[in-house]
């Protein structure tokens, strides 16, 4: 199974009044994580979207483990859970520098053309691309 990872400074903006990072940003860092696999694959979100496609999240479940603080690194682990026709399921541990857990989560996304919102299959669009995910997929 191929994981990306993408290590990120945790900053004083991503806290909030306990010192931990606030929830929300787990899902940005999601993004960042999705951002740098694409791109270690060898492709790229603006040549999706310069095709006409977009790919929006259609679920996210994230599973909060052990707080992460300002002044520590995070490094997010992402990978591809499955590919069906429509639809990508990326997972993710979001872990301290030593290594332990601090979050898992799944995020869930299609293909859809910009103009109109409506489903594409993606192999459809970018067979290469595709056939990649389902090459590494945790599930077959």
């Amino acid at each position: 199974m191929f994981v990306s990872e993408k290590e990120i400074e945790i900053r004083y903006a991503e806290t909030d009044q306990m010192g931990v990072v606030y929830h929300a940003n787990y899902v940005i860092w999601m993004e960042l994580g999705r951002t740098q696999l694409i791109h270690d694959l060898g492709f790229s979100v603006t040549q999706l979207e310069e095709a006409g496609y977009v790919s929006p999240v259609m679920n996210v479940n994230v599973s909060y483990k052990a707080a992460l603080r300002y002044g520590e690194k995070a490094i997010i682990r992402t990978w591809i859970v499955s590919q069906e026709r429509l639809r990508t399921v990326y997972g993710y541990e979001i872990v301290h520098s030593d290594g332990s857990i601090a979050a898992t989560a799944t995020s869930e996304h299609i293909v859809v053309k910009k103009e109109n919102f409506r489903p594409v299959a993606f192999e459809r669009i970018n067979p290469v691309w595709f056939n990649k995910y389902k090459e590494i997929a945790e599930i077959k």
